[in-house]
């Protein structure tokens, strides 16, 4: 391994002093025990929390993220590291090495800055193109970091499935997400901080100088400025408007944001997995199960990138045979992204149904709507073109909030991490939305008197019946097909 310098979290209690923490103080004090939460469906809040507490933060800021692009959120937010360094803010990047396209040299560039470090976590020794990386290393670098997490002062922390991309944050024209994130302050802000000091030390996570260009203070000149006049575009200005309407920095420093308090439970994968070490209690998968405990009532589950496997199969069919009611929504083929996972997903329909499992598949909106009138302040994202949320509820009572997709590579190849919270509340509220949107925004899958699958699009009073999957042609169709008959389920 490189030589490094070793850093850790700053205690919660030398940051008590700061403007966050004198304002969460209060908080947490009245509430011992218990964390807070806030709950950030909308893709402009997700943004102007990241970027306020960027602004916000007084002495620490540790970021670690899965996807960073350099497109205009993505530019704004390196910017707001920028400034927060400048104000004598030590920030620490952890970034997994296959989703920082275009990122080498402005990452280089604000690395030499004093208050900045970067690491890439399971890089890539070939930098461009990077394929050529999985002809020599497959069985490593096919093993990714996919945690999400952005901490300010060891006070508030953001996590769930956001990426930093246009993409996630209603910016741009390209493809949009309805994801999911969630505010913290209190005890689970520490348990975090010590799950990012132990990725930030962990064998995978390389400092950026031993991997990147070399670059010096002159380069970092430059991409300050390249980012000051992203910042002035007309595309960069008219979101930065929309963002500027949040209060939510002025609320939480003011005392006024009103957060849920219930138990919170940090579930992370042990960083070693991508090493091919599973230690058994090291495992997301594992702590999760014994987090959510033994479903009595009801399952409900959001997952982008949905393969069950024949063990979730027979998983989920002995929950119905027990009077537990599943209920899953995932991507129609026509909104995934990825149709290789798609393949993997299908083949598993069928068998879901005939088990008992009310199976739903998000709907994909017809392009050039306006990015306004598609975003909307809701869980399941009404008006975007694919889901990328990952949560599930169980009996009502507790709820998981993070980057965990229910497949195989979540389970088996990727590290992961989210929350479990034990509030009815926010569990009941994630329930009533599902209810209210696979209704409108999503095909629900049946059975017909034949034992072939259809799908119901309710437009209103309209009811249509679809006998093959919506939206799309037969060579795409086709292609699933093929797919599905590949033997690549474990990588999925």
């Amino acid at each position: 391994m490189a030589e490094r310098t070793e850093s850790w979290s700053v205690p919660a209690g030398q940051t008590a002093d700061t403007r966050l923490g004198r304002a969460i103080a209060p908080l947490t004090d009245a509430h011992p025990g218990a964390s807070g939460v806030v709950m950030l469906e909308n893709p402009y809040d997700a943004f102007a929390a990241r970027a306020l507490l960027a602004e916000g933060a007084e002495v620490t800021l540790d970021v670690q993220y899965y996807i960073w692009q350099y497109d205009v959120t993505g530019t704004m937010l390196l910017d707001a590291l920028y400034r927060a360094a400048e104000r004598g803010v030590r920030v620490r990047v952890l970034l997994d090495d296959n989703g920082i396209s275009g990122l080498d040299e402005p990452l280089a560039a604000l690395d030499t800055h004093p208050n900045i470090e970067i690491r890439l976590f399971n890089p890539f020794v070939v930098r461009n193109p990077k394929w050529i990386g999985y002809l020599t290393s497959f069985p490593r670098l096919n093993h990714r970091m996919h945690n999400k997490s952005f901490t300010a002062d060891n006070q508030a922390t953001i996590i769930g499935g956001r990426n930093i991309a246009d993409a996630y944050f209603g910016a741009g024209q390209g493809a949009l997400f309805a994801d999911l994130d969630v505010l913290a302050i209190g005890p689970v802000v520490q348990e975090l901080s010590d799950d990012f000091d132990r990725y930030w030390s962990s064998a995978s996570a390389y400092p950026a100088t031993t991997i990147l260009p070399a670059a010096d203070r002159d380069d970092l000149a430059r991409v300050v400025d390249t980012a000051r006049q992203s910042n002035s575009s007309s595309e960069a200005s008219k979101y930065i408007c929309v963002v500027a309407e949040s209060g939510l920095l002025k609320e939480l420093l003011e005392g006024n944001l009103v957060y849920t308090w219930a138990p919170v439970t940090m579930v992370s994968d042990d960083p070693a997995k991508v090493l091919g070490k599973k230690p058994e209690t090291g495992l997301l998968s594992r702590q999760l199960a014994e987090a959510m405990g033994s479903p009595e009532r009801s399952v409900t589950l959001v997952s982008p990138y949905f393969i069950p496997t024949q063990a979730g199969v027979e998983m989920f069919r002995d929950m119905e045979s027990k009077g537990v009611q599943v209920r899953v929504l995932t991507n129609s083929l026509e909104a995934n992204d990825v149709a290789m996972v798609h393949a993997g997903y299908a083949k598993y329909r069928k068998p879901l149904l005939e088990a008992g499992v009310q199976l739903f598949e998000m709907r994909k909106l017809p392009e050039g709507m306006p990015v306004e009138s598609q975003l909307q302040n809701n869980l399941m994202g009404s008006s975007v073109s694919s889901l990328h949320a990952k949560t599930f509820a169980v009996d009502s009572e507790r709820l998981f909030v993070g980057s965990f997709n229910f497949d195989p590579r979540s389970v088996h190849i990727n590290t992961e991490l989210g929350f479990v919270i034990e509030s009815p509340k926010l569990t009941r509220m994630m329930e009533a939305r599902f209810d209210e949107q696979t209704h409108v925004t999503a095909y629900e899958l049946v059975l017909d008197d034949d034992g072939d699958i259809q799908w119901i699009e309710r437009n209103g009073e309209e009811v249509i019946r679809h006998s093959h999957d919506p939206g799309t042609g037969l060579v795409k169709r086709m292609m699933v097909a093929l797919f599905s008959f590949l033997p690549i389920e474990s990588l999925l």
